[in-house]
């Protein structure tokens, strides 16, 4: 054999085919069919490991097709690993946010901010002012994250106070968050968008009011009627309320004083003070803050026959890895407060790493890329080609069950064909806000939903229905699209854009 012979075999022996359409197909048809059973066999415990063997098993198929296209396993693993390596600041902020939520526990941070909570809060109103008071901090803020973990667990318990559903608060906390955090100039989504498409970010969030406005306006007008519908059946019974409030008022030392780490955590944020540490700080706020106000109740939660320094220090110390166990009595309030720690997000972290791996093997195997050439050869229209981004990035949250990859993959794809038919960049970024982020939370296995899920501490995923400015800003974006309505074009014209 000449040199030239082994060179061509080398070059051969190295290089992998281009899936085809049914090789893309299929692991996400496997992907689809075990989710569906695990949903089916287990309920609400699917996302407690079936879901996570379903996208497991899904990634096995997946690289079984790969190697039969020509790609080594060293470079599907390599794949792997960089896609996970893409969650670890994800995975960072989710145990920080465990122990956070552990010693505002502990400290009375949160039963605080139930306590006042059901004492202003009108029922009628309630679902509205959820979304409302969400949608102002996160706009404070930049965090959809951290706004759900503090202010969002309190709706949750004001809720749990009123017996009004948890679905609806759930949602109304996640519409309020992820109104704020597209629109402020602080969010890393926020950012990230016009980077990728190009435009300038104050730009970017002017011209995004036009879809956002109207999707939030519409929000608040269904938790307005579902909020005065359920009113009816709790506004006559206080009974349950005082009950709630005078076991509080029992348990914790209930005082203005304990909302201190909430406002530290939100100036922190507002600083522009990355997540971690940012919400470490909070957390490690929360337990000299329980230390200081709470002495009473972490000497009831000592285990038995252990008293003083030593008594302080492992209950502080296990609120931040296993959260806290409240014994009031008062089963509402025990199934409310106890919880939190690191170890409460284990589950969650286990599905995130599971589905990114998933979404990384996809991506290097070319079968991302196989659905976007499809898409884009049917987008001949303007309302079809931003359905096609919107569709591209809500898929893409399926499969990658990241945001940011949500953002920044469909940004890539897209962004030469729009600057082709001569749209202004703000557009593309718009269109990006409008799906990518929105949807995230929508989806279980994706960082945002599983994040959402875990910190609310969710039973159901009833609550992605109730998702209202969430599930409505996707389709208005497609409907300006196909009416032409605020369609911002650049200054040359469409016919001269598309002979550049």
């Amino acid at each position: 054999m000449t040199e030239l012979e082994k060179n061509n075999q080398t070059v051969v022996t190295n290089t992998h085919k281009e899936p085809s359409m049914l090789d893309a197909l299929i692991p996400l048809f496997a992907l689809v069919v075990m989710l569906t059973t695990a949903v089916l066999y287990f309920a609400d415990n699917s996302s407690y490991g079936p879901n996570q063997i379903a996208l497991l098993l899904a990634m096995g198929i997946a690289i079984v097709i790969g190697i039969k296209n020509g790609y080594t396993w060293q470079s599907i693993e390599k794949s792997i690993v960089g896609g996970i390596s893409i969650s670890l600041g994800a995975i960072l902020i989710l145990l920080a946010v465990g122990s956070l939520i552990g010693t505002w526990l502990l400290s009375g941070t949160v039963p605080t901010m139930v306590y006042y909570g059901l004492q202003i809060i009108d029922p009628s109103w309630f679902y509205a002012a959820a979304c409302v008071v969400c949608g102002i901090v996160a706009m404070s803020i930049g965090s959809s994250w951290t706004t759900a973990a503090t202010v969002g667990v309190a709706f949750i318990g004001i809720a749990n106070g009123f017996e009004m559903s948890t679905a609806v608060t759930a949602g109304a906390v996640i519409s309020g968050a992820y109104f704020g955090d597209k629109l402020s100039p602080l969010s890393e989504t926020t950012n990230l968008a016009p980077a990728v498409a190009g435009s300038e970010l104050f730009e970017h969030i002017r011209y995004m009011l036009w879809t956002t406005i109207p999707s939030i306006s519409i929000a608040l007008v269904l938790f307005l009627i579902i909020g005065f519908d359920h009113s009816s059946n709790v506004t006559g019974d206080t009974a349950s309320i005082d009950a709630l409030l005078t076991t509080l008022d029992a348990t914790y030392n209930i005082s203005i004083l304990n909302l201190i780490p909430l406002f530290i955590l939100l100036y922190l944020a507002f600083k522009k003070v990355p997540a971690f540490p940012a919400v470490a700080i909070g957390a490690l706020i929360g337990a000299v803050w329980a230390l200081i106000f709470q002495q009473e109740l972490i000497l009831n939660m000592a285990a038995e026959g252990v008293s003083g320094v030593k008594a302080y220090i492992m209950v502080v110390w296990t609120a931040f890895f296993d959260g806290v166990v409240v014994n009031t009595g008062n089963k509402q309030i025990d199934e409310l407060l106890s919880r939190g720690g690191m170890s409460s997000m284990l589950n969650t972290i286990w599905l995130v790493m599971c589905a990114l791996s998933f979404g990384a093997v996809l991506e290097h195997l070319g079968m991302l890329n196989k659905f976007v050439k499809a898409i884009l050869s049917t987008a001949k229209s303007t309302g079809s080609l931003i359905a096609s981004t919107v569709a591209t990035c809500i898929g893409t949250n399926l499969i990658t069950a990241d945001q940011y990859m949500a953002i920044v993959m469909p940004g890539r794809m897209f962004k030469a064909e729009f600057k082709r038919r001569g749209f202004h960049p703000t557009l593309l970024s718009r269109t990006l806000e409008d799906s990518g982020t929105i949807t995230s939370p929508l989806i279980p296995w994706n960082t945002c939903g599983a994040f959402m899920f875990a910190a609310l501490a969710l039973t159901s995923y009833d609550y992605i229905f109730y998702c209202f400015f969430n599930l409505i800003n996707p389709v208005l974006a497609i409907i300006y699209g196909y009416t032409g309505f605020k369609i911002k074009m650049l200054a040359t014209t469409s016919d001269e854009a598309l002979k550049s």
